[in-house]
Parts: structure tokens; C-alpha cells; sequence
């Protein structure tokens, strides 16, 4: 029998591996910082791409191209065929989610390809799963991405999962250099995905609620107001504060 609070190996095993992907990482990017710094690079786009780039491999004989079964290389003949088409799926070949940062890299580069596919992947993780992914560290340039993904997908009924989401991500470690790091585009990408959370507030309204019946509607049209009212100022603050971690003017 295991004592209470007993450790277990393999939760310590999956933190080791995660420590270990992350600082791979780390010394990886600072090379290909200091290289983009040997090479004097016009600008810091340049740059930037030199270190997103750093953990990309030459393809040798045995990498295989073309396994993926739900890419839908001619969607209006698969919209001819199928007029009911369903949303974007998460690709075939990610049978299970990432637990760990060096997990989340892998599947994000090399199986999602496009924006939807990759909206969808952060929806279907969730703000809570991404938070402790990467409580240590938000790798360099992914915040950007992300924040340029959920603007450019973002609708209504996501509404409280993309909040999470960004909620999560605002207490990773070193949150406040990234979004130093954020270029120009996804900075406005940023403005633009807190404009459309704050213009989506209030859709928790009373319309749409089914009439009272005669006599009752006073009564209990007071409370629904009050709900509409309460949910809608926290949806506010909530929007505000993290305009505040986003630096969102």
C-alpha cells in the first residue's frame, strides 16, 4: 500500500521531461539569437523568424509528407459533395493533447497548419490546460501567435473560453516580456481581440428569455434584470483588466 501523499513516478517523470524540453529550448533560441546577431540582420522581423525557426530540422529519406487524412485540399468540390460541411477539425495524427510545452511545439508547428485548425486546438486545450503547459515559460513568439489566431476566429459563443484563455496565459512566467517582444502586427491583433470581446459583452442579456405570464412578469422580471446586469458588468471588468495585462490602450 502507498502512504497518503506518497510521490508519484510518473508525474515526476513527465515534470522532468517538460524541465528538460524547456531548457533545450531555451539554449536553442539563444543560439539562434546570438547567430542572428553574428549575421546582422536587416531588421528585427528577420530576427524574429531566425528564432521561431530554431527547432526546424533539414527532412531526411525516411520523414514522410502527406499523412494527413482531413486536410481538405479542394473544400468547395468536399461543399458540392457535402453542402453541410462540419466545422474545422483537429487533425487525425494528434490522437491525444499535449500535456507538456515540448508536446505543444511539436503538434503546433508540424500538424496544425492552418488559423481555424490551430483556433480550434487552443479552444479544445482550453485557458486552464494552457496555463499549466506553460507555467514556466510561454515560448518566445508563440503569445503573438496565438493572440493573432484567437482574433482572427474569435465569435461569440467562444466568448468566455477565449477570456480563459487569455486570463491563463496573463500568469505565465515572463508574460510581461512578451508582450514587449509583440511586433506591430500582432499588437494590433492584440487591439483588435480585446475591441471584439468588449463589443460581444452584454450578450447575456434578457432578450430572447420567453414572456411571463400575466401577473408574474413583475416579479420576476426584477431578478432577470439584476442576473443580465451583475453578469454584464463582471464580463466588463473582466475585459478591462486584461486590457490592462495586454497593454491594450
Amino acid at each position: 500500500m502507498e502512504a497518503d501523499g506518497a510521490l508519484d513516478p510518473a508525474a515526476l517523470e513527465r515534470e522532468l521531461r517538460a524541465a528538460v524540453a524547456a531548457d533545450e529550448r531555451r539554449e536553442r533560441e539563444n543560439e539562434a539569437k546570438l547567430r542572428a546577431v553574428r549575421q546582422r540582420v536587416p531588421s528585427y522581423e528577420e530576427f524574429r523568424n531566425i528564432v521561431l525557426a530554431s527547432h526546424l530540422k533539414p527532412l531526411e529519406k525516411k520523414d514522410k509528407m502527406g499523412k494527413r487524412k482531413n486536410v481538405l485540399w479542394n473544400p468547395c468540390a468536399v461543399r458540392a459533395k457535402a453542402p453541410q460541411a462540419s466545422d474545422v477539425e483537429i487533425p487525425q495524427e494528434l490522437d491525444q493533447l499535449p500535456r507538456t510545452s515540448a508536446e505543444f511545439y511539436r503538434d503546433w508547428r508540424r500538424c496544425l497548419k492552418g488559423g481555424r485548425e490551430k483556433y480550434q486546438f487552443l479552444l479544445e486545450l482550453g485557458g486552464e490546460t494552457l496555463g499549466r503547459i506553460f507555467q514556466a515559460d510561454l515560448g518566445f513568439g508563440l503569445l503573438g501567435e496565438f493572440l493573432t489566431v484567437l482574433a482572427e476566429n474569435i465569435c461569440q459563443e467562444d466568448r468566455d473560453a477565449v477570456v480563459q484563455i487569455l486570463q491563463s496565459l496573463s500568469g505565465t512566467k515572463r508574460f510581461g516580456l512578451n508582450v514587449d517582444l509583440l511586433s506591430e502586427s500582432e499588437k494590433e491583433s492584440s487591439r483588435d481581440l480585446l475591441r471584439k470581446l468588449r463589443n460581444m459583452s452584454g450578450g447575456y442579456g434578457t432578450a430572447g428569455q420567453p414572456s411571463s405570464p400575466a401577473g408574474c412578469g413583475a416579479e420576476r422580471e426584477a431578478p432577470l434584470m439584476d442576473s443580465s446586469l451583475q453578469r454584464e458588468a463582471e464580463e466588463d471588468r473582466r475585459v478591462t483588466e486584461l486590457r490592462k495585462c495586454y497593454r491594450v490602450t
